[in-house]
């Protein structure tokens, strides 16, 4: 194999296995910081020696063994704490006999216990959301500090002082390496979904740069999402927003053209979806059903999605059916953002006077005051009863507002298509 090929090789495998090495060694450390640096010091000695030896049969367990050996020799020269290092290297050399095999076990259930709780700890309310986010990619998603940064066009030392400052208030907090119980844990795995459908939606549709679509954030939401359903099988919002997440997934190759601009849902090519990735969010919101979640938040916007996703056309969409969910959506998690897209559908189903004045209802609303789909689903809806000056000012306002070039460029144009008088 050529060093290339070794080095795609170790990207790879560190991309599949940073998470379960960084959760195992924190279970054993407490200590989510340190954990992470000897498992990168783990893969500089991969970089170092596999180019020579060659990749061994079960990568993820010389990557765990040669970490677990780092520890011991970290908390051998360690002087503070001792006693606890003590016990602790002591039960580390005991397993030295049997800790290959033990790791390749571990290893070979990819929904451990350790995984979960790397999870809760990462998303932990005592975090910023950006916090979260970030240090989420870094633990879950095996991205580097400078991908995290691409990805959300923030200076990387912006993103390294926020993974820093994150670790560092965690193990100030001395926060408990485990998963909650009883009602607590509902409240910090709806935290944990929020963190993980905020990365997918700014991959699905970025709020800055030039690019309509990161796919790449869309695929690390997705992976985490999958994840989560093995290590909460009986979870039902779990299953929500993976098939929330599948579904809208299914529609990327037909949301931009050959260009990168964007395609809106309506004239998409129904063909270029991915049928079978509808199919495996069909399932997962299925399944949510089963668990008696079909009216939690995620599983009823799947159940929207789910919508689109039948109809065979745009002309085809149920959308009284999207109304009446929208509508109870309103009630099981209230938001001006439901309400606007409730909007919407409202103004598909009953017509544009009717959806125009449940969006002029939220003009007013603090939180939309600079949110430009306020104004562009306003402009929309002038625009179709014929209003046409009242439709280019509200898209002018929603190209002002967006961060997006693609996004701006998009509202431009609607906004060009009322600058004339209609045609007789």
């Amino acid at each position: 194999m050529s060093q290339t090929d070794t080095h795609r090789a170790i990207d790879t495998v560190w991309r599949s296995e940073s998470a379960r090495l960084i959760a195992g060694l924190t279970r054993m450390l407490r200590d989510v910081g340190l954990a992470e640096e000897l498992a990168q010091d783990a893969l500089v000695t991969a970089l170092e020696q596999w180019p020579r030896s060659g990749v061994p049969e079960n990568p993820g367990a010389w990557l765990m063994t040669t970490a677990k050996h780092r520890a011991i020799d970290r908390l051998r020269r360690s002087k503070l704490l001792e006693r606890k290092h003590a016990q602790l290297v002591h039960e580390l050399e005991h397993e030295q006999e049997h800790a290959h095999a033990a790791v390749e076990a571990a290893l070979d259930d990819p929904f451990g216990d350790d995984l979960l709780r790397l999870i809760f700890v990462a998303c932990h309310p005592l975090l910023s959301m950006e916090a979260r986010v970030a240090l989420t990619l870094r633990l879950l998603g095996g991205l580097s500090t400078e991908e995290i940064a691409r990805a959300f066009l923030i200076p990387e030392p912006t993103i390294a002082q926020r993974i820093v400052r994150a670790k560092r208030s965690l193990a100030k907090a001395e926060v408990a390496y485990e998963v909650p119980r009883g009602d607590e844990l509902h409240e910090r795995l709806s935290a944990v979904l929020g963190v993980i459908y905020l990365i997918f939606n700014e991959g699905y549709s970025a709020t800055t740069g030039d690019d309509w679509m990161r796919p790449a954030l869309c695929e690390d939401a997705l992976r985490l999402g999958r994840v989560l359903t093995g290590l909460m099988p009986r979870e039902a919002e779990v299953y929500g927003l993976l098939a929330l997440m599948e579904i809208q997934a299914s529609r990327s190759a037909a949301r931009v053209d050959a260009q990168g601009e964007p395609i809106l849902l309506l004239e998409q090519d129904r063909r270029l979806w991915d049928h079978l990735q509808i199919r495996r969010g069909l399932a997962a919101l299925e399944q949510a059903g089963r668990l008696g979640g079909a009216d939690g938040p995620y599983a009823l916007q799947a159940a929207i999605a789910a919508c689109h996703a039948r109809a065979p056309t745009s002309e085809e969409t149920d959308w009284d059916g999207i109304a009446g969910l929208y509508a109870t959506l309103a009630e099981v998690a209230p938001s001006p953002i439901v309400e606007l897209n409730r909007a919407v559908a409202v103004g598909m189903a009953a017509g544009a006077a009717a959806g125009l004045a449940l969006a002029d209802g939220l003009v007013a609303e603090p939180s939309l005051q600079k949110y430009h789909l306020l104004q562009a689903v306003r402009g929309d809806l002038l625009g179709r009863l014929g209003r046409r000056h009242e439709a280019r000012e509200a898209f002018e306002q929603a190209a002002a507002l967006t961060m997006n070039r693609r996004e701006r460029e998009l509202m431009l144009g609607r906004a060009r298509q009322y600058a004339d008088e209609p045609p007789p």
